[in-house]
């Protein structure tokens, strides 16, 4: 299936803080995607919804649904990540990895995962489809800093035909307001929001995880 071209894509930021950096990310990508369509993108803030983290139940390997999904909005955060012709993520580094809550949304993926992996047709049926992302760390040094939150990211993404792009990766930026300071992010996030509305950026076709992707 040919990939999506272009139209107001999610942007969901991942920060349990309101008004930092990784909202002010989100806000920048938001305005930039709004400017190409001529409308209002909005942006979704994670903190503002009840995930309840995967129990390790088993209850998707076997094909049945997520037992959490009733008591929680998991379910539909994720319906909407598949049906978004583009999807941008801002999230703070916490201990090198992403904060709880969006952890524990990756987790609750898993029913996607498996769902891809059996070769449900609906999940095959998805365009592949690009996925951006802004990454913002406290510290300023630490050679491995993104590492671990960019690969659950992108196999996260993977199960829902998303193909995460080029990361913008920001660091010793901490304090609410230090992204104002940097002109060159401001700008690639602006762009980043305008290559996505216009669907600029494409995806390639496979859109899904390899072996390495498997969750345990």
């Amino acid at each position: 299936m040919n990939a999506t071209r272009g139209g107001a894509p999610l942007v969901l930021t991942l920060s349990p803080r309101a008004g930092g950096n990784s909202d002010a990310a989100a806000g920048l990508f938001a305005r930039g995607a709004a400017r190409a369509l001529g409308a209002p993108v909005p942006v979704t803030h994670l903190r503002d919804f009840r995930v309840r983290p995967c129990t390790s139940c088993h209850a998707c390997a076997g094909g049945g649904p997520c037992p959490q999904d009733a008591g929680d909005d998991a379910g539909r955060l994720l319906d909407a990540l598949a049906q978004a012709p583009a999807v941008f993520l801002a999230a703070p580094i916490y201990f090198y990895h992403l904060p709880a809550q969006a952890k524990a949304l990756v987790d609750r993926s898993q029913r996607w995962y498996e769902r891809a992996r059996a070769g449900d047709p609906a999940v095959a049926a998805l365009a592949p489809r690009p996925a951006y992302c802004c990454l913002v760390a406290g510290r300023p040094v630490g050679p491995r800093l993104f590492e671990g939150a960019l690969l659950t990211l992108r196999y996260f993404l993977a199960s829902f035909r998303l193909e995460l792009r080029d990361p913008l990766t920001l660091r010793g930026v901490d304090a609410p307001g230090d992204l104002a300071a940097d002109a060159g992010a401001r700008a690639a996030l602006l762009e980043m929001g305008r290559r996505a509305a216009l669907g600029e950026d494409g995806a390639n076709a496979s859109g899904t995880a390899d072996d390495d992707g498997e969750r345990g």
